[in-house]
């Protein structure tokens, strides 16, 4: 038997700091307001999109974005940078919201979403030619909240998602089905209803639990085959929290697998393969959310790892040290983890992979 012990997940904070336990009422006030503050942002217009940003977030604040974008600081670059050229590609662009998640972790809260954004790709964006067809953007957000406003945002898009239903595919086949993500099979994602505050930690526990478990790592021993990590990894600790029909919704480049083995063996496998020195809490998670049957996590950067072998996206090693920008929403059903949705920031793994997606594009 394997002990797993606790540790800390979170990134250090001042002394004196006190995690809030969030007030329900707070909590629900907080999700309906950041969703229509959000969706008022997405459905603008050139006249109206400076004030609609001006509702939603603080003067001086701060995101934290997908690759090419990166960093954008202050309401001008984050109209300028990300919303305006945004709306100029996908003149019709539209927000549909699957998961809404809201809580407080050490002395911050939050707001956390999974969903697309929809609209007609009529003009080039980040260099993409446009298809002048629909498109679903998928994005995932975690919001900061300070006064009913955003002070700071950490947004994946996924970018390498754009640029296939754009009609490109310029880097290796991935393992896992590319596929859009669908709703929570229990269909409340997005609740405003007073929740189980128990439940919500119960959640939470489950989450910190499993992914404590990834710790524990076969594919370090020495001397074991390729067919021993996997016979070792159906056999982990982690199987103690999956549901016999997991759903792992991973980024474009990786895919969606079904059942425990299917994840292990679209994903799990070859990631633990290539990245076998990887710290998961080097730098730690910057949010910790348990929201009624629904949990998730962030870290920018969660995971530090050196690419040792081809086996994960099928590049040959280079042995850098890469940092992964990663979140996990969970769903948790029936005393398990029955979906997990992970959106991961692949583009800019590449790039630090010396990989340019984006300039791939117009070689093809």
């Amino acid at each position: 038997m394997i002990e797993i012990k606790d540790f800390e997940t979170g990134i250090p904070f001042k002394d004196g700091s006190k995690i809030i336990s969030l007030d329900p009422r707070e909590n629900i006030s907080n999700k309906k307001k950041i969703r229509e503050l959000l969706k008022k942002i997405a459905q603008s217009n050139t006249a109206n999109l400076k004030q609609n940003v001006d509702n939603a977030y603080h003067a001086d604040a701060m995101i934290k974005a997908f690759h090419p974008i990166n960093e954008i600081n202050g309401i001008n670059e984050i109209i300028e940078v990300l919303w305006r050229p945004l709306l100029h590609s996908f003149p019709d662009l539209e927000r549909r919201d699957n998961i809404i998640l809201g809580g407080s972790f050490q002395n911050r809260v939050y707001v956390s979403t999974v969903g697309h954004l929809t609209g007609t790709f009529i003009n080039p964006w980040l260099g993409v030619p446009a298809s002048g067809k629909t498109i679903h953007l998928r994005i995932c957000e975690v919001h900061q909240i300070e006064n009913e406003k955003i002070t700071n945002s950490h947004i994946l898009i996924d970018v390498m998602d754009f640029i296939r239903q754009s009609g490109f595919w310029p880097i290796n086949s991935s393992l896992g089905i590319e596929e859009m993500w669908p709703c929570p099979i229990t269909g409340d994602g997005s609740t405003f209803e007073n929740l189980d505050e128990k439940l919500s930690a119960s959640s939470l526990k489950q989450n910190l639990t499993m992914q404590r478990s990834l710790n524990i790592k076969p594919e370090a021993e020495p001397g074991v085959t390729k067919n021993i990590v996997r016979e070792k990894l159906i056999d982990h600790p982690q199987k103690n929290y999956w549901h016999p029909k997991m759903m792992w919704y991973g980024p474009c480049g990786i895919g969606t697998a079904r059942g425990l083995k299917g994840f292990i063996e679209h994903h799990q496998l070859p990631f633990r393969l290539t990245f076998k020195e990887r710290d998961y809490w080097k730098i730690g998670h910057y949010v910790e959310i348990g929201d009624g049957n629904y949990s998730m996590t962030g870290g920018w950067h969660s995971i530090q790892a050196t690419h040792g072998s081809s086996e994960w996206l099928g590049y040959e090693p280079t042995n850098k040290v890469i940092t992964m920008r990663v979140m996990d929403f969970y769903l948790h059903n029936e005393g398990l983890i029955r979906e997990n949705w992970v959106p991961i920031d692949i583009l800019h793994i590449l790039y630090q992979l010396d990989i340019d997606v984006l300039k791939l594009i117009h070689k093809n």
